[in-house]
């Protein structure tokens, strides 16, 4: 009996030296089994690496800081005058991030509006969340708003809805370029409306934009934007922007300007009338003597030049008044005029 038992005995486990090594099951076992998950990830190297970067390397721009500031106080005046209630419209951030992980982490439903800018011919766009979008809906329908949060459906936006909020986004890039205009004056035009970002796509997944995030708070109700400057649209005025200064006038000084100009407009100037001109060899410019006539190719009626150290800046006719010799002036005094002889 006790054969037949031994017979049917499962087999012991491999001893080392039956495996010819140790028989433990190790991490590397393990990692061999499952595909060495835990294992990192091979990094990029060269230009995806800087592309697909997560850390960005961006210039801080502290003109735009100023310009946002601008735009809270006027902002806030403008949206009291379109939904006639307490509003209070605060800055959270400026900050810079890459225009695909902006794209992909905007909440939905959202409205994107897309506007131009004229004198810089490129584009930036405006995202307002949903809670915003039913907040001045509501406000400028009649509501009494409350603290009751609006339930969202994941419904499209209606006509009403969007033209309500094209109204508000008008607004703010109006307050935008008002804002802007000590650096430079632009005009941001407001184009169309989208609900789906990646009919939004003015840039690049991996351009660096900069965002501007702003709250507006109405009576319990309320919400974010943002505004979105890809730094191609930027480009014009990136020295600008990278200026320090106090207050609002860019750092110009208005009193000294002012000074400058009131001198300048009392400096007095030589205008020399030309005659007329004439070539002649040195030898014969020796042997001149008091009472020689030097006849020159101009006649009473002909233009004459009038000139200011040497260059031209119009033309006048001689002539005579309260029995002093005058000139009258043909043309007017233009820089455009001096340019156009000289390349003549």
């Amino acid at each position: 009996m006790s054969d037949d038992f031994d017979d049917f005995a499962l087999p012991e486990p491999p001893t080392a030296s039956a495996a010819g090594g140790d028989a433990r099951f190790d991490q590397a076992d393990i990692d061999a089994l499952f595909g060495d998950v835990g294992a990192p990830k091979p990094q990029k190297s060269g230009l995806r690496a800087v592309l697909e970067s997560r850390i960005i390397s961006h210039e801080r721009l502290p003109m735009l800081e100023v310009v946002c500031d601008r735009v809270v106080r006027s902002f806030s005046s403008s949206m009291r005058n379109l939904t006639s209630d307490a509003i209070e419209v605060s800055l959270e951030e400026v900050t810079s991030t890459r225009f695909g992980e902006l794209v992909g982490r905007l909440a939905l439903p959202a409205m994107v509006g897309v506007f131009r800018i004229a004198e810089w011919e490129n584009f930036g766009i405006i995202t307002v969340e949903s809670g915003l979008i039913y907040a001045v809906v509501d406000a400028l329908l009649g509501g009494r708003g409350g603290t009751t949060p609006v339930l969202i459906d994941g419904r499209a936006f209606t006509t009403i809805e969007t033209k309500l909020v094209s109204r508000m986004l008008e607004l703010a890039l109006r307050d935008f370029s008002v804002a802007f205009e000590p650096i430079e004056p632009i005009t941001m035009t407001l184009e169309r409306i989208e609900t789906n970002p990646r009919f939004a796509a003015i840039a690049g997944t991996s351009n660096i934009c900069a965002v501007s995030t702003f709250r507006i708070d109405m009576d319990g109700r309320g919400g974010k934007f943002s505004i979105v400057l890809p730094y191609a649209t930027l480009e014009p005025v990136r020295e600008k922007l990278l200026q320090r200064f106090m207050g609002e006038k860019s750092g110009r000084d208005s009193i000294w300007e002012e000074h400058m100009a009131r001198e300048i407009r009392k400096t007095d100037v030589e205008l020399n009338v030309v005659l007329g001109e004439r070539a002649m060899p040195i030898e014969r410019l020796r042997t001149l003597e008091v009472g020689q006539t030097i006849s020159l190719s101009k006649s009473p009626d002909d233009p004459l030049d009038l000139q200011c150290g040497g260059v031209t800046l119009g033309q006048a006719q001689i002539g005579q008044r309260s029995s002093r010799v005058a000139v009258r002036l043909l043309t007017g005094i233009s820089r455009d005029f001096a340019t156009k002889e000289s390349a003549s």
